[in-house]
């Protein structure tokens, strides 16, 4: 069965931030690094890639360079249980110069767009109350941080 991993294109600080996405999920690890040698496109023994794992999924860091930077064309979505796990994750991922978006959505300091979404917020938008429905949806639009209790208060109507 074919592993999907995604890549993803740094501009000379790929270690950084496999240093804090290790540290932020748990079940996380760098696995292999590679450095540029002589004659390869970058300086000879600084990081060209990095192997590693956040909570299983595999993916790799590469120091490619400038050509390439983060859009929010792809973000990586991380779905969770309770308020105190969206909150780790989005605290973790906008401090030191990441900033928050809107609707759950951030990007970190190396420029990576992050959705950080409660797993509640599929079943409240999705209700098939369509009053209910459109309050959370509503409510979603307003904020960047998602707070599963206004999620809910609103989808109450309360």
């Amino acid at each position: 069965m074919p592993v999907i991993q995604p890549s993803l294109w740094f501009d000379g600080n790929a270690e950084q931030a496999v240093e804090l996405y290790t540290k932020l999920f748990p079940n996380s690890s760098t696995l292999h690094t590679s450095t540029y040698g002589p004659d390869q496109p970058g300086t000879e023994g600084t990081v060209m890639a990095i192997d590693f794992v956040l909570d299983g999924q595999p993916f790799n860091a590469i120091n490619g360079g400038p050509q390439f930077p983060f859009t929010e064309a792809i973000s990586l979505s991380v779905s969770c249980a309770d308020q105190a796990e969206v909150d780790h994750y989005w605290f973790g991922l906008t401090a030191d110069g990441g900033h928050e978006v809107q609707c759950g959505w951030l990007k970190d300091r190396f420029g990576v767009s992050w959705q950080i979404v409660p797993a509640i917020l599929g079943r409240l938008i999705g209700d098939p109350d369509p009053a209910r429905s459109s309050r959370a949806t509503q409510a979603m639009l307003g904020m960047k941080r998602l707070v599963i209790e206004d999620l809910q208060k609103a989808a109450d109507g309360a």
